[in-house]
């Protein structure tokens, strides 16, 4: 096959790159500058650069590639789509015609303008299902008492702000919301949730958007989540089972296990 890929920050866009090479896909990767890593370069057929703003500059390169799928992976920090962007005027003809300009409004434009123009976005996860989180107990230890007590009560509210497309995220003690993700990241939310708890544990809590499809913005945890965890004395995580990309998933559930942290994946509400 022969796939674009829109390419932004983290490990998701190399590890999907690693995947099409062993299953002998070809893919043109567009990278997003400060949010992509260079390294993409080792794995591609063919990388392009764009910023931020320029839709159409993403638009020629597909048909001149001869595109016609392609999948978005990897993060773009929010803030970056409210600060950094200077739109071209195929960008911002669609930014006029929004009435919301949140993030899933944008994407669900962007999608709307590629398919147009013979270009369709597919499932960002199509390369790495075998990273999407399972149902049931994943580390050695099941959550306690307390902790499912916690997971349940921060299910209910993750599961609304997904939906609400303000976050994807909670961290929890003893069935309070300490603190609730917004622009700021997961690492970010849990450092600022410890901050206010004076040292009790926390709970970890991510939930994906009720949506049918998962063409971006897909809910991802990986090694550097649960260094925080530890960092923040988060002692659970529960997540989407089918819905949740776990990065580096066997070195992820290892140190999990190293820590005495347990992570839970659960029927999307």
């Amino acid at each position: 096959m022969r796939y674009g890929l829109i390419a932004g920050n983290g490990r998701f866009p190399l590890l999907a790159l690693e995947t099409a090479r062993r299953e002998g896909h070809e893919v043109i990767v567009v990278a997003i500058e400060n949010e992509a890593t260079p390294d993409l370069a080792q794995f591609a057929s063919a990388l392009h650069w764009i910023n931020i703003g320029q839709l159409g500059k993403l638009i020629d390169i597909f048909q001149r590639e001869k595109i016609s799928e392609a999948m978005m992976t990897g993060q773009v920090r929010h803030v970056s789509l409210f600060s950094d962007i200077t739109p071209d005027w195929r960008l911002v003809k669609l930014l006029a015609s929004l009435k919301e300009k949140n993030t899933a409004a944008l994407i669900g434009g962007i999608q709307k303008v590629l398919r147009e123009e013979g270009i369709e976005l597919v499932d960002s996860t199509r390369l790495l299902k075998m990273l999407l989180a399972p149902e049931g107990v994943l580390t050695r230890r099941k959550p306690n008492k307390e902790e499912e007590a916690d997971i349940r009560y921060g299910r209910r509210l993750a599961a609304t702000l997904a939906t609400a497309d303000i976050g994807q995220s909670v961290a929890i003690s003893e069935k309070a919301c300490v603190a609730a993700e917004a622009m700021e990241g997961t690492d970010a939310m849990l450092r600022r949730a410890a901050s206010l708890v004076e040292g009790r544990p926390l709970r970890l809590v991510k939930a994906s958007h009720g949506r049918a499809h998962l063409l971006f913005d897909v809910p991802v945890a990986g090694l550097t989540t649960i260094e925080t965890m530890i960092e923040t004395r988060t002692t659970a995580l529960a997540v989407d089972a089918g819905r949740t990309l776990l990065l580096d998933k066997e070195q992820m559930l290892e140190r999990a296990n190293q820590a005495d942290i347990t992570i839970a994946g659960y029927q999307p509400l």
